[in-house]
């Protein structure tokens, strides 16, 4: 079973306990959000395409942050004018977590929840440690070798006085 709604200008695929970033909305996180512009419903037998909306049909979700997307970098020149701009963006998300589809005011689930998935950054953050971890070692190694390299220094050559300078000192 599953929904396409859309929201911001975009439309997205959910189904049960999906997590989906959409543009900013006003809402606190906790509250709950009822997405009624649905594009199309899947019930597990049909699809029930809208014209363009389906009627009394409807995502529950519920807000769990507000983020901001990665990084977008504008930059503008003209060629032989030395005109140069650099900026960056990034756009306000809100984070959704889908609880249930309803199709005319009843739940599409049955009343069964599905088991909630594991959540995106949780799930990012240990590979982030292990790969922090693998990292360190390289890093302690790189200090024992530039010191091996710096052990062999040459020495400064010892100044040789000219002919002239002993000549004028007698």
């Amino acid at each position: 079973m599953f929904a396409i709604f859309q929201s911001g200008g975009k439309q997205f695929k959910v189904s049960a306990n999906d997590v989906v970033l959409v543009e900013k909305l006003e809402k606190q996180p906790g509250d709950k959000v009822e997405l009624s512009h649905i594009l199309m419903l899947n019930d597990g037998k049909e699809n029930i395409l809208g014209a363009p909306v389906v009627e009394k049909a409807a995502v529950v979700a519920d807000v769990v942050e507000h983020t901001r997307d990665k990084k977008v970098i504008v930059f503008k020149k003209k060629r032989r004018q030395n005109y140069r701009r650099k900026k960056g963006h990034r756009q306000h998300k809100t984070v959704l977590r889908i609880i249930d589809i309803l199709k005319d005011g009843k739940s599409l689930m049955g009343g069964a929840k599905a088991a909630p998935k594991a959540d995106a950054k949780k799930t990012a953050a240990p590979k982030a440690t292990a790969e922090k971890k693998a990292a360190a070692p390289k890093k302690a190694a790189a200090p024992k070798a530039t010191a091996e390299k710096k052990a062999p220094a040459k020495k400064a050559p010892a100044k040789k006085t000219t002919a002239k300078k002993a000549d004028a000192d007698k």
